[in-house]
């Protein structure tokens, strides 16, 4: 997922990436990746990343709209947090 965001973010005028991939149901769950399983990562221009999986629950539509927020969510807490040193 990392490699996403960082090959958007080189292909692109962009300061921010993020890249989200998952399984939002009905079907194609796996018993190792169940249905609401979701993939983010965040990369900023100057190389701050972020990434973590989320299980959310409920149907299509739920799961969709709560990785959105969730990923939006992400942009925002990098936007917000200190660059490095």
């Amino acid at each position: 997922m990392r490699e996403m965001a960082s090959g958007a973010l080189a292909r692109s005028h962009a300061q921010v990436a993020v890249a989200v991939s998952g399984i939002a149901g009905p079907g194609g769950g796996l018993p190792e990746k169940a249905v609401g399983t979701v993939c983010f990562a965040w990369r900023m221009k100057d190389g701050r990343p972020g990434s973590e999986t989320k299980v959310f629950p409920g149907d299509r539509e739920a799961v969709r709209r709560a990785s959105v927020e969730h990923a939006l969510k992400g942009v925002l807490a990098l936007l917000a947090a200190p660059s490095g040193p």
